[in-house]
């Protein structure tokens, strides 16, 4: 214990090394919020982009609109044509990424810091003027469908997700995949896209994160030259939907052709920032992080019943699930995976976690944390997801010590308030349904 604590100690001294006043931050007159953090320490710099939209703003019908957006603001604007947003940024020594969840759609930019100007004009370009091409939309489509029907082949886990995602909700967006399903994929017209668009992908509804070898009023020129003549959108519509509280447990059977069973178990949980968030972070890390963690050391170690178990706690703006998963090991029936799950999860409930066991996950998510803060990509992503989804950047800065409050009895409570047979779907996914 006394090694751990001193380790700590000597961890959070590294933390942070950026100050919650080092993160400047302006409006623009349409709204599009700029957080800047200069660190000259390498001469690049990191540009993220976080729209706030995801398929929890979709409703029946135009599933998937939101990754799609994802694949569609490379193919072309105005200025830049199709595939000439990638052939300009590498020529200018940069790269990028993107990616789409429930919640955000976030783009981010990784370039010299004397191509901030081309970035800058770049990414205003295909905000302002994104091409709409029927030949680029039907071109697109089916490279989404093909990426779904490959990811669906390839991995019974995520057709047992899906399922067991769409039978644990039954009135919030949450209810389907990000990707979206393939009839409405294939639905999709040109007047959806571009209305969805226009109210997503506006200026007032972005929240633009730039780290590393940049100068505040360099950033603000830039930011009004380029980004402040975007006309803002209409406010988005907000999500009002409630998922109702859960008044049994659910079961659910997906039928294929495995080797072995897939199990998942569901449980309703709160949101990203709520007053439980934290304890609930460390929960799923004591249930799975590592060789050492309760469900790996217990299911696949000591009694061999599976192959590989986890757990996932999402980032969520809403009431979300979390999720524990496992692939059974030969021989193994999916009932007996899922009973032993449970059988682990009830110990926590009944007698609690050790003490050293609490320090153990409370040191590993000091130092995932300080990794990603130590990088300026790490950095802007942190900004970004805690002035979204706990509303306050700063937040990020009390981090370690919000997770240094945790007690043993707030992991038990937490574990007994939410891990009950009243608030959980069971998903076998199998080749036979069990007797």
């Amino acid at each position: 214990m006394k090694t751990i604590l001193i380790f700590l100690i000597a961890a959070a001294s590294l933390f942070p090394q950026v100050k919650a006043d080092d993160v400047k931050q302006f409006t623009l007159k349409n709204g599009m919020k700029i957080f800047v953090l200069e660190d000259n320490s390498i001469p690049n710099a990191n540009m993220y982009l976080f729209y706030k939209v995801g398929s929890r703003n979709e409703h029946i019908g135009i599933t998937g609109i939101s990754h799609f957006f994802e694949h569609m603001m490379f193919n072309g604007a105005k200025k830049y044509g199709p595939k000439e947003f990638d052939r300009v940024m590498e020529a200018n020594g940069g790269s990028n990424n993107a990616y789409t969840s429930e919640n955000i759609t976030a783009y981010t930019n990784w370039f010299p810091s004397s191509s901030m100007e081309v970035i800058f004009d770049l990414e205003a370009d295909r905000i302002a003027n994104l091409n709409f091409d029927p030949k680029m939309i039907e071109s697109e489509r089916g490279v989404i469908l093909s990426e779904r029907s490959t990811g669906l082949e390839n991995s019974p886990l995520e057709e047992l997700w899906q399922t067991v995602q769409a039978t644990a909700f039954v009135a919030h967006s949450y209810m389907w995949p990000v990707i979206g399903w393939e009839s409405d994929i294939r639905n999709w017209t040109k007047e959806d896209l571009e209305n969805y668009f226009h109210t997503y992908y506006a200026p007032n509804n972005c929240i633009v994160v730039i780290s590393g070898d940049v100068k505040l009023d360099e950033v603000k020129r830039l930011a009004e030259k380029y980004f402040e003549p975007i006309s803002a959108g209409p406010k988005p519509r907000a999500i009002h939907t409630i998922e109702p509280e859960q008044l049994g447990e659910k079961k659910v059977f997906v039928k294929r052709e495995v080797p072995s069973p897939y199990v998942m178990i569901t449980y309703h949980v709160p949101q990203t920032g709520s007053e439980d968030y934290y304890a609930l972070n460390l929960l799923n890390s004591i249930l799975s992080a590592g060789a050492s963690s309760r469900l790996y050391s217990s299911l696949v170690e000591k009694k061999q019943l599976a192959i590989e178990v986890g757990t996932y706690y999402p980032e969520a703006f809403d009431p979300t699930l979390l999720y524990f998963y496992g692939i059974c090991n030969d021989g193994v029936l999916g009932t007996q995976l899922i009973n032993a799950i449970i059988e682990e999860t009830d110990k926590i409930i009944k007698e609690g976690i050790t003490e050293a066991e609490l320090q153990k996950v409370k040191n590993q998510k000091l130092m995932e944390f300080f990794q990603t803060t130590e990088t300026i990509n790490g950095m802007s992503n942190t900004i970004g997801t805690y002035e979204l989804f706990f509303n306050d950047y700063k937040k990020l800065f009390t981090a370690p010590e919000d997770y240094k409050k945790v007690t043993a009895e707030d992991i038990q409570r937490v574990a007994a308030k939410y891990l009950t047979k009243q608030n959980r779907t069971i998903g076998i996914l199998n080749t036979e349904e069990e007797q």
